[in-house]
C-alpha cells in the first residue's frame, strides 16, 4: 500500500501485518466507569492514586538507569520492560488522580513533570539509588512483593478504575517479583563473593521496608470504605514470600532489621535522592514550558 509520507505509514491501523506487534493499541481502561464512587471523597481518591502512581513513576526511572549497565543484554531488556510496565501503571494512576481532582485541571504530565519533591508521595524505597546489581534486585524484590500483594487486593476495589488498573498490574508485578527472586537466589546461593554481595545488599535494603506497612490517614479512610488497601494487612504475605526467597538464597531472614527512622515519603518527606531524580526526569519539560513532541 502506498502512502504520501512516513508518518501516514506508521499510523495506519489497517495494515498490522507489517509490524511485529501491530499499530492499533487498545486503551486498557476503555469502557471502565470513570465516576468517583458514591461516598468517596475525590480528594482522598486523588491522593491515594498519587501515592501508587508516584511509587511506580520513581521506581521506573531508577530501573531505566540500569539499561546498558546490567550484567547481560537479556537483563537490560528485562529491566527495561519492567520499567515500562511501571511507567504504564504510573500513567494510568496519575490520570485517575487527575480525573478525581477534576477541578484542578491538571493532566498526567503536570503531575509527573511540574511538581516539586515535597509534593511527591512515593515511598522512599522507590527513590533509593543502587550501588550494584545485587542492591537493585534486592530492592526490586521487596518493592514487587509488596506491590503485588497490594494490587491483588486492590483488584476488588469499589472504584472500578482502581480495580481495573490493579488487575492489569497483578500480571506484571508477578513477573517483576519472580525475576528479582531468581536473581536473589542465584547470587545468594552462588559463589562466596556473590553471596557476600547479596547479603550486603539485603542488609542495606531491608531497613527501608518498615515504611511500606505504615498506613497514611488517607489509606485508612479509603480502606474502611472498600476503595484502598490497609498496608498493614500485607505484612504477613510479604514476610512469608521474603523469608522463602532469602532461605533459598542461603541468607538468614532474621539477620536483617528495619529502620524506624526512614522518612515518611507518603507525607512528602524524602531523601536527597528524589531531588536528583526529578532534576533529571523533569529537565526537558521545565526547559520547554508547554512544549509538545
Amino acid at each position: 500500500m502506498a502512502f504520501d509520507d512516513a508518518y501516514q505509514a506508521l499510523t495506519d491501523h489497517d495494515d498490522d501485518a507489517r509490524w511485529a506487534y501491530g499499530t492499533g493499541f487498545a486503551d486498557p481502561l476503555a469502557g471502565v466507569p470513570a465516576q468517583v464512587p458514591d461516598g468517596v471523597d475525590p480528594a482522598d481518591l486523588a491522593a491515594y492514586c498519587l501515592m501508587l502512581g508516584d511509587d511506580a513513576l520513581i521506581m521506573s526511572h531508577r530501573l531505566q538507569q540500569w539499561v546498558t549497565r546490567a550484567p547481560e543484554l537479556e537483563d537490560e531488556l528485562a529491566l527495561a520492560n519492567i520499567g515500562l510496565d511501571l511507567l504504564g501503571q504510573a500513567r494510568l494512576l496519575l490520570t485517575r488522580a487527575c480525573q478525581a481532582e477534576s477541578a484542578a485541571g491538571r493532566d498526567e504530565d503536570d503531575l509527573a513533570f511540574r511538581r516539586e519533591a515535597a509534593e511527591f508521595r512515593n515511598v522512599c524505597l522507590a527513590e533509593r539509588s543502587d550501588v550494584d546489581f545485587a542492591h537493585l534486585v534486592a530492592r526490586l524484590l521487596i518493592f514487587a512483593t509488596w506491590r503485588l500483594a497490594a494490587f491483588d487486593r486492590l483488584a476488588g476495589s469499589r472504584d472500578p478504575m482502581l480495580a481495573a488498573i490493579a488487575a492489569k498490574g497483578v500480571k506484571e508485578m508477578t513477573y517483576h517479583r519472580d525475576y528479582a527472586a531468581q536473581w536473589v537466589v542465584r547470587l545468594g546461593d552462588g559463589t562466596g563473593l556473590s553471596h557476600e554481595r547479596m547479603a550486603a545488599a539485603v542488609e542495606a535494603i531491608v531497613p527501608l521496608t518498615g515504611e511500606l506497612f505504615r498506613a497514611h490517614e488517607v489509606e485508612m479512610r479509603l480502606a474502611a470504605i472498600g476503595i484502598a488497601v490497609d498496608p498493614g494487612t500485607l505484612r504477613a504475605e510479604f514476610d512469608a514470600v521474603l523469608d522463602q526467597v532469602l532461605t533459598m538464597a542461603t541468607l538468614s531472614p532474621g539477620a536483617f532489621h528495619e529502620d524506624a527512622a526512614v522518612p515518611p515519603g507518603r507525607a512528602g518527606d524524602h531523601t536527597a535522592a528524589l531531588a536528583e531524580i526529578l532534576a533529571e526526569m523533569q529537565e526537558l519539560a521545565r526547559s520547554t514550558p508547554g512544549g509538545v513532541w
